[in-house]
């Protein structure tokens, strides 16, 4: 099993270029199975969720072809419907194709899908929208059975609650219903306007009416695309928590500072010293850390990818400070492990809180998640001595060349197998 070796303490120091982003790759790439056209994208992170859904895509008969700087996607002899639970089991974005599939042919069996242990991710909120749409589905031994005997047919649909996957799934599927779709209630991250941009310049027609309600119209195909995939919001996030962490003095580039405004403006108020640029952040870390009550809640809110990378820096500031989860409600696996390296963080229900003021003790540890798997390299950044890292995996899942990015900036980390 490959594991990291990091030694701390470390002050990251230089320039990290930010790679395409995890969260727009999956649905685009899920809304490339509407096209038979050639669909060339750009700026997909090499990371192991993004492969997993190439071979799902390849496992759906879709012709891909990656060289170094583009994915090529050719579907015009793609006609399976099935997703097998072996690929989908690893991501949560494998039900992603269930849309695209049902819009393209009224039936598809998807495996109902994985990821990390973070809660429960009940795939009903997309089941019941699609329902409006035309489909009928059964659930049978952990398989999604559905089909639109009449294809998919446009109609009015309020999300009970926020959710991106189903704000994704449903926008992809309406695209070739027939007639006009109205979603209300929608997910607003930059990756679902991203996923917009391309649905549009595929020739779908999409429009935003207010905030949170988007206006499809169903056409009846869809053109040949090139495109380049938004830059990485939670990576960038993560290197400007990293620079506040460890006094730092780091330049992220490649990012538009404006879609992670929030996460900006709370690390200015712990103490950070952030220049903002066109593409680009400076970020300087203070010796001062002030403690911060945080709550994580849909975009623009603190996003709930970034909890655990906080609460690491979180557990250095001046006084006690809280964290109240309101997106999983298992997101706090990272806490036993911080509290081995000597944080101390309590945590009631969805709450956490962070005593602050502590020195991070190196230790062996265990990574239980994406996110998780991130924070323990920071905490073990901010450490003296060698921790390592177990079950990173999960790591390479969304981050990449992580180890490549820090070492090029003054962190001693490398893998083990």
């Amino acid at each position: 099993m490959k594991k990291l070796e990091v030694f701390g303490v470390a002050k990251l120091k230089g320039q990290i270029r930010i790679s395409g982003s995890k969260n727009a790759s999956l649905p685009i790439l899920a809304a490339t199975l509407l096209s038979d056209k050639i669909i060339s994208l750009r700026n997909l992170p090499k990371v192991k969720d993004i492969e997993t859904m190439i071979l799902l895509l390849k496992s759906l008969g879709s012709i891909v072809d990656d060289n170094k700087k583009k994915i090529t996607i050719k579907n015009n002899k793609q006609s399976k419907t099935f997703a097998a639970y072996s690929l989908v089991k690893t991501m949560r974005a494998g039900i992603l194709v269930l849309g695209p599939l049902l819009a393209k042919f009224g039936k598809a069996k998807v495996s109902l899908p994985g990821g990390c242990a973070i809660g429960t991710r009940p795939v009903d909120i997309h089941l019941k929208a699609l329902s409006k749409l035309g489909v009928k589905y059964k659930i049978i031994q952990g398989y999604v059975h559905a089909d639109a005997p009449k294809g998919l047919i446009g109609a009015n649909i309020k999300f009970p609650k926020i959710s991106v996957g189903a704000t994704e799934n449903l926008i992809i599927a309406a695209c070739l219903a027939k007639g006009k779709t109205v979603l209300s209630n929608c997910a607003i991250e930059p990756e679902i306007e991203d996923l917009i941009n391309f649905l549009i310049k595929m020739g779908c027609n999409i429009k935003w009416t207010s905030k949170r309600t988007i206006k499809i119209e169903g056409v009846a195909k869809v053109n040949e695309l090139n495109y380049q995939v938004m830059p990485d919001r939670i990576e960038a996030g993560t290197y400007l928590i990293a620079a506040a962490l460890t006094e730092g003095n780091l330049k992220v580039t490649g990012i538009d500072p404006k879609i992670i405004s929030t996460e900006i403006n709370i690390l200015k108020k712990v103490g950070a010293k952030i220049i903002q640029k066109k593409n680009e952040i400076l970020i300087k870390g203070s010796k001062k850390i002030k403690s911060i009550n945080i709550k994580t809640s849909p975009y623009p809110g603190f996003p709930t990818d970034l909890q655990a990378q906080m609460m690491v820096l979180l557990c250095k500031a001046n006084k006690k400070s809280y964290i109240k989860e309101e997106i999983f409600e298992n997101r706090f696996m990272h806490v036993a492990e911080l509290n081995r390296m000597g944080a101390k963080i309590s945590i009631n229900g969805n709450k956490a809180t962070i005593e602050g003021n502590i020195k991070f003790e190196a230790a062996e540890l265990m990574a239980t998640d994406l996110r998780a798997s991130v924070s323990l390299i920071l905490a073990a950044l901010a450490s003296k001595g060698k921790s390592i890292i177990n079950r990173i995996y999960h790591l390479d899942r969304g981050y990449e060349d992580i180890e490549k990015k820090l070492k090029k900036v003054g962190a001693k980390i490398r893998r083990l197998n």
